[in-house]
């Protein structure tokens, strides 16, 4: 399994190795001491989400709260689609920023997405299957997000795909609306956060 960092601190690609035999295949689909080894801390797992989407629809842009945020790992386990990550952080070099893997049954790959990072996807086809391990539980009133289609962001959609949004992301705040109302989390606060999971001075209040 190679995990290679991109360039938003705190996102990674994960490409398992595959084992493949003529009945099917297998392979190691997460290995949290691997991940340990980048972050400094194992991921602690505490649920896991699955979404189901029609070729088009668009999720995100995502993010929670930090402390304590919500740390994602993610990948297809049927179909294909685009995943970002979306710098949301303000004060961080790549704020605004977004980089892209394609998630897919063929390379199999994973992204993780350390707390305070947005995360939208593109599903390329009809019953394309996500599953997420997230690092916190669901929470409602700690959870936010900025419209994906925001131009600011630019998030670049594969050519000839309609988005289809939710009216919920439809009405979420372009990145300039989100700055002024004080929404997105600070790199400072997940930077604190982060030396909290691995282990160092505890987070601020």
């Amino acid at each position: 399994m190679e995990v290679r960092p991109l360039s938003i601190e705190g996102a990674f690609v994960i490409t398992p190795r595959q084992f493949p035999d003529d009945r099917g295949l297998f392979l190691e689909s997460f290995r949290g001491d691997l991940l340990a080894e980048h972050l400094g801390h194992r991921p602690d797992v505490v649920q896991t989400n699955v979404s189901v989407s029609s070729r088009g629809t668009v999720r995100g842009i995502h993010f929670a709260e930090v402390p304590p945020g919500q740390g994602k790992y993610v990948t297809a386990v049927a179909g294909s689609l685009v995943d970002y990550v979306v710098d949301v952080r303000v004060g961080s070099p790549t704020f605004g920023r977004w980089e892209s893997v394609v998630l897919d049954t063929v390379d199999r790959r994973a992204l993780w997405i350390s707390e305070g990072l947005g995360h939208a996807i593109c599903a390329l086809e009809d019953d394309t299957t996500l599953m997420y391990l997230c690092t916190a539980t669901y929470n409602p009133a700690g959870e936010h997000g900025v419209h994906p289609l925001d131009p600011t962001i630019g998030l670049a959609l594969p050519d000839g795909i309609t988005p289809r949004v939710s009216p919920k992301d439809a009405a979420a705040p372009s990145l300039e609306e989100a700055v002024a109302t004080g929404v997105l989390p600070t790199l400072e606060a997940t930077t604190a956060w982060a030396r909290r999971l691995s282990g160092g001075s505890a987070a601020p209040s």
